[in-house]
């Protein structure tokens, strides 16, 4: 039986959720609904979100006064970090059209609504935009954006990183961990190679090497046959369950080591994190993948481990002087 509610979001925007077909509505456009499903805009949460509680964290940490306007400075620089994420996005799809074909024939270039050179401009513009941006704020915010886009865009343009084993975890673990962090914290932060944040991108970047695995799940026949090697369709499910264990397990555990060496004591909650590796591991190796949302269960909890370390770490620096630890 259809909701009303969601009958009346349908007319609006067309759909509810990524797998459902494309449709033409009074207020959008179907073409128009097609480029902002390139975006990926819930992918955009996290990265916006996060940078946003980083950058106000780091205001703290210095014990700094608020700078005039420092909001809108907030804003602007983590939309910026989204628009890179955008661009990201749209450039994954723009160059993998053959594995989209097989495992997500919904999306806009394999239904025939974009066209690859369509996205291809899109996302470079988007790419342009983040950088003038960026180079707005300060300059360490800006080399860290230019950083992110290099390694973002040679993951999947020539040399094309995406397809080599290994390389591929790591690739995309250190824009989205360390990179994405130091950016956010160089906005107000004095030096952002300080060992708080370096520490904290390092746990971030290890548990992305194993937590990335993830989002191949429902893209592991499609990758063997278009030739991207990943940990799931060379090792199975199971076995690359069991490899990216460590990574996602030991981080948080050696931060403990990390407590009076580097990292404020006040950050030890963080080890608690670690619980949720289990349910993603379990869910990496029996979860199927979801009718709704793009991809298997495992993916989401992990991202939500993700925003609840990086988030966790900001609130308990900003309320270090408030909170009995």
């Amino acid at each position: 039986m259809t909701n009303p509610g969601q009958s009346k979001i349908r007319d609006l925007f067309g759909k509810l959720t990524i797998k459902e077909p494309y449709r033409k509505t009074r207020w959008l456009s179907l073409r128009f609904r097609a480029y902002v499903d390139l975006l990926r805009p819930f992918t955009l949460l996290p990265p916006l979100i996060i940078s946003m509680f980083i950058i106000v964290a780091s205001i703290i940490y210095y014990n700094k006064p608020l700078p005039d306007n420092w909001l809108i400075t907030v804003v602007h620089a983590s939309g910026t970090i989204a628009i890179v994420n955008a661009a990201s996005n749209t450039l994954n799809q723009a160059t993998d059209v053959a594995a989209d074909k097989i495992s997500k024939p919904h999306r806009p270039i394999p239904l025939g609504i974009v066209k690859v050179d369509e996205a291809q401009s899109l996302a470079y513009i988007l790419y342009l935009f983040a950088l003038l941006r960026s180079a707005t704020i300060n300059p360490w915010f800006g080399f860290f954006i230019f950083m992110i886009m290099v390694f973002t865009v040679t993951y999947s343009l020539p040399p094309r990183m995406k397809q080599y084993l290994f390389i591929n975890q790591v690739w995309i673990a250190i824009p989205r961990g360390m990179l994405g962090i130091l950016a956010s914290w160089s906005v107000f932060g004095d030096n952002p190679l300080d060992a708080t944040p370096l520490i904290i991108g390092s746990i971030a970047t290890v548990f992305l090497i194993g937590g990335m695995a993830t989002k191949d799940i429902s893209d592991a026949e499609a990758d063997r046959r278009t030739g991207t090697r990943t940990l799931i369709n060379t090792y199975g499910r199971r076995k690359a369950a069991l490899m990216c264990f460590p990574f996602m397990f030991f981080p948080f555990i050696f931060i403990a080591m990390f407590l009076d060496n580097g990292l404020d004591p006040y950050l030890w909650p963080l080890i608690f994190v670690v619980i949720l590796t289990f349910p993603v591991i379990y869910l990496m190796i029996r979860s199927k993948e979801s009718q709704t949302l793009e991809n298997v269960p495992a993916w989401s909890i992990m991202y939500v481990q993700y925003m609840i370390f990086a988030m966790g770490f900001a609130l308990l620096t900003i309320f270090s002087n408030e909170l009995p630890l």
